[in-house]
């Protein structure tokens, strides 16, 4: 099984994310966690590129594709590989992501976006994303400490990328919208709930 939590930035993903982990193993299934960009060496390295190098210009499409490049990697060393073994795999952001930040709010064509995407993950999807649904503004004010370089793009561009979670959301069967305003523990729940209904009975 392969299961994604998404979101603006600020939403409570990592914090979800560990929760989720923590109770998929006291359900007695084998866990394998990981972070878009990121949990691979190269992915380590573009992730330092594309959050931290803030003396860097990397337009829109170079950022797509350096998402992508990570993103490749990762599902070639850690994710397909989990899956065959019958693990399951909890990613911190996947392919919506891309689709949501440099498409919906940073101006490529989605359907470009998801298809650049298809082909770098080799098709591989997550069986359910699920999305951590709260206002940009309230979200803005739970990052703590310096911003990195997509914390950075302003209200009118997190606006938009709330905008386009809920519009992919609402036209894909395999995105769910969790309210992530509640309390830990309810968000905490409400993932459960949605994660039950794949297990199936």
């Amino acid at each position: 099984m392969f299961l994604s939590i998404d979101g603006g930035d600020g939403a409570g993903k990592s914090t979800q994310v560990q929760l989720l982990c923590d109770w998929l193993a006291e359900k007695g299934r084998q866990v394998v966690v990981c972070r878009d960009p990121g949990s691979t060496a190269l992915g380590e390295a573009i992730r330092q590129l594309l959050l931290k190098r803030h003396d860097l210009e990397i337009d829109r499409r170079s950022e797509m594709l350096l998402y992508m490049a990570a993103r490749s990697q990762m599902v070639e060393e850690i994710v397909r590989p989990a899956i065959e073994r019958g693990k399951t795999v909890v990613s911190d952001r996947y392919l919506l992501s891309n689709v949501v930040y440099q498409a919906h709010a940073g101006g490529l064509d989605v359907e470009t976006v998801w298809r650049v995407g298809r082909v770098a993950t080799g098709g591989l999807m997550p069986d359910l994303t699920i999305v951590l649904d709260v206002p940009a503004t309230a979200a803005a004010a739970r990052i703590t400490g310096q911003r990195d370089r997509m914390e950075q793009q302003g209200d009118a561009f997190h606006a938009r990328v709330r905008q386009g979670f809920l519009a992919e959301a609402a036209r894909r069967d395999d995105v769910v919208i969790v309210n992530a305003a509640d309390s830990i523990e309810q968000v905490r729940d409400n993932i459960q709930t949605e994660v039950n209904r794949l297990f199936g009975p």
